[in-house]
């Protein structure tokens, strides 16, 4: 443990005394992109427009050895057709050797502040989701209610509409996807799941590649920006899972789902906040959990606040943002049936540290992480994480 604060007060002398030129995101969450709409924003005049964003990692659990990784390499790429119609690609290395289509979309103006899109596209849930790139959030790892409650990456194949009212200072977007895979035959007349309590709907996802559509799901997020340096969001996700022709018919091959989420975003000079708050109840899971012999809980919750405060002067091009987070997630929020509640699934994060942005898409971030959950027989390892981001 003396080494691991060691470390991070290294960090702390040696990145507070470098300076360069203004980073590459806005404290402003009014006015923060994602990849996507800086490719939309940057591309008229151009047919081509390029981009990218990386993530490399260093975990070190306190009774492991640690692990160092490329966790994600990303490729961006914008086509304009005309003024109108643009094309949006994002291609994703991840740990070196997996690459997956991450988004694939055509956006179609069919207005000043009405647009729409179809193919591969974020599901609009919480913050991370779609706002995931290494420089837009603090600490080395995304909040783990971004992982296990919101599965990011979600992303999946639909048609919807984007847009905003600004008058009202309200943006919108509403769309059709398909759903996430539950099960599959297990070539006996029975149920292979995909869906657990360790980690709720993370393994469903089935991320545009050859995927099933038995019935859609409806998507929607409405955010506010109408108070300076604040941004609230609300989010919904409804429907059913997906399985295929030959067993959606048999007792526990879907479950129904709806999500809702809050989130809000804040910044006044040098100090920002960031909160969200998602619940998902699951009906039907009983049915599932006999089928298919897992332990999918009826109801997820998820939440997380945090505070950051730059620690250099305003005057300065560089940012050195110290932040902590604190998060709550339980998969086995509520159980059906004879499934008893698994207290390991109730976890809890306390994440600190520092984000130090040295130069317009450039991050170097250090943390602790004291993690627990509410099994005092199961353990969990505190971490110390220390990463680079890039972001162009």
């Amino acid at each position: 443990m003396k080494n691991y604060i060691l470390l991070l007060a290294l960090i702390t002398i040696n990145v507070s005394i470098a300076q360069t030129s203004q980073d590459s995101i806005y404290n402003n969450p009014q006015l923060t992109q994602n990849s996507a709409q800086r490719i939309l924003s940057n591309s008229l005049g151009k047919k081509v427009t390029l981009g990218g964003y990386a993530e490399l990692t260093y975990n070190q659990p306190e009774s492991a050895n640690g692990e160092l990784d490329v966790q994600r390499m990303v490729i961006l790429v914008g086509y304009n057709f005309n003024d109108d119609v643009q094309f949006v690609t994002e291609i994703e290395f991840e740990h070196v050797s997996d690459v997956f289509v991450e988004q694939a979309f055509i956006n179609y103006s069919i207005g000043d502040n009405v647009s729409l899109r179809g193919g591969l596209m974020l599901i609009p849930m919480g913050i991370l989701n779609e706002y995931h790139e290494p420089t837009t959030f603090n600490g080395v790892e995304r909040p783990a209610v971004d992982n296990v409650i919101v599965p990011t990456t979600w992303r999946e194949l639909g048609v919807g509409v984007i847009g905003r009212f600004p008058d009202a200072s309200l943006g919108y977007q509403v769309y059709v996807f398909n759903g996430f895979k539950s099960t599959e035959s297990d070539g006996n007349g029975g149920l292979n799941g995909f869906l657990k309590g360790s980690n709720g709907l993370r393994s469903g996802r089935q991320k545009g590649i050859q995927s099933t559509v038995s019935s859609p799901t409806l998507s929607a997020k409405v955010d506010y920006y109408g108070i300076p340096g604040l941004r609230l969001g609300l989010s919904g996700y409804f429907g059913k899972t997906q399985a295929e022709d030959d067993i959606e018919e048999l007792e526990g091959a879907n479950i129904g789902i709806a999500m809702v989420g809050a989130d809000a975003r804040y910044s006044y000079r040098r100090f920002t906040a960031r909160g969200q708050f998602v619940y998902a109840s699951l009906s039907d899971t009983e049915s599932y959990n006999m089928a298919t012999g897992r332990d999918l809980g009826s109801a997820l919750l998820g939440y997380y606040i945090e505070g950051a405060y730059n620690v250099l002067p305003l005057k300065m091009k560089q940012k050195l943002y110290a932040f902590t987070r604190f998060e709550r997630y339980d998969t086995h929020a509520e159980t059906a049936g004879s499934l008893a509640r698994n207290g390991s699934y109730n976890r809890q994060d306390i994440t600190t540290g520092l984000s130090y942005h040295i130069a317009p898409g450039v991050v170097v971030k250090g943390d602790y992480q004291f993690r627990g959950n509410a099994d005092d027989s199961y353990n969990v390892d505190d971490r110390l994480n220390f990463g680079i981001g890039v972001w162009f």
